[in-house]
């Protein structure tokens, strides 16, 4: 056989591909979810972790590792082996918790490979039925009227639905005080008890009680319309140009995973995530699918630690 086609033959043949790349997974994959079963990241996550064994054929078992805002679990997958066999969920509150407290023991900007970003979650500035206002700049001139009379909901400090809050009061010069919860559960039936007025909840936990009356939704976080509440205008068109944020899940596995592997694991969700029955079940759940690249997924939360730090620092957020 001539040299240059036996060249040619080994170059194109699986023999060429990285071993670890052949032959991988060649076991279960743990994928960690750092907030307790039934929030967003944990159902997106799981998710995730549906598509991969379908596409794979091989378990993925789920870990639960809740608490400090979900940064015991991600700072645990941080130092996890670099083998592939374990990935885990991330969002908005991990990418500014080193911004915010000095005991987190991650950097998610250097710490992990970042693999895909799975879907944004808008968030729905909603008040309760009784406050007497239907509109986003109605709430800005009550609320200006009445300094420090109005609280919102959180779900802990450092969170995005708390730092969209904040950003919103830096951009409106309000006063509006901070009542911050265990869960978005508890959050929203103290809201629509009307202990609590507003809040930037995520339209997953929300959508509901919007549809059902229960809670009067204002605007909503993200720069274009949420094609669930499409009569809901933005808070950018409401008059706070620019205004643009939402929570957000993403999958990372731990630094030095080999590339191979960590572009294997984001084309195949990618694939999952945007076939027309998922896409439409995330967006019915209140996400809105994204399925990128890890180049373009290192980029985002970079950007997103950068910008709600920035907001951090004006609220002096802190968590220690």
């Amino acid at each position: 056989m001539n040299k240059l086609l036996v060249i040619c033959i080994a170059l194109v043949s699986p023999l060429a591909v990285p071993a670890h790349a052949q032959s991988y997974p060649a076991k279960p994959l743990r994928l960690i979810l750092p907030y307790p079963p039934g929030g967003p990241t944990d159902i997106m996550g799981r998710t995730a972790g549906g598509i991969l064994s379908k596409a794979w054929g091989v378990q993925v078992i789920a870990d639960n590792r809740p608490g400090f805002n979900g940064n015991l679990g991600t700072g645990l997958c941080a130092k996890a082996p670099a083998d592939g066999y374990t990935f885990c969920t991330v969002s908005g509150a991990q990418a500014v918790a080193p911004s915010v407290s000095s005991t987190v023991t991650f950097d998610g900007t250097r710490d992990f490979s970042h693999v895909t970003l799975l879907a944004v979650l808008p968030m729905l500035l909603v008040v309760h039925p009784s406050l007497p206002v239907k509109t986003t700049r109605e709430l800005i001139a009550f609320a200006q009227k009445r300094p420090g009379a109005l609280n919102y909901a959180s779900t802990g400090i450092g969170v995005t639905p708390q730092l969209t809050m904040e950003m919103f009061k830096q951009q409106t010069k309000i006063d509006i005080v901070n009542v911050t919860y265990k869960g978005a559960m508890a959050a929203l039936v103290d809201q629509m008890a009307g202990r609590v007025e507003t809040s930037f909840s995520i339209a997953v936990g929300a959508l509901p009680f919007v549809r059902e009356g229960k809670l009067r939704a204002l605007g909503v976080s993200t720069r274009v319309r949420f094609p669930p509440l499409p009569e809901v205008p933005t808070i950018d068109e409401a008059g706070l140009t620019g205004f643009d944020a939402s929570s957000w899940q993403g999958i990372v596995m731990p630094a030095g995973v080999p590339r191979e592997i960590v572009e294997l694991m984001s084309t195949t969700l990618a694939t999952g995530l945007k076939a027309p029955e998922m896409r439409a079940r995330i967006l019915d759940m209140g996400g809105i699918v994204v399925g990128n690249t890890p180049e373009e997924f290192a980029a985002f939360y970079k950007a997103e630690a950068v910008k709600w730090a920035r907001v951090a620092k004006g609220a002096n957020v802190r968590v220690d």
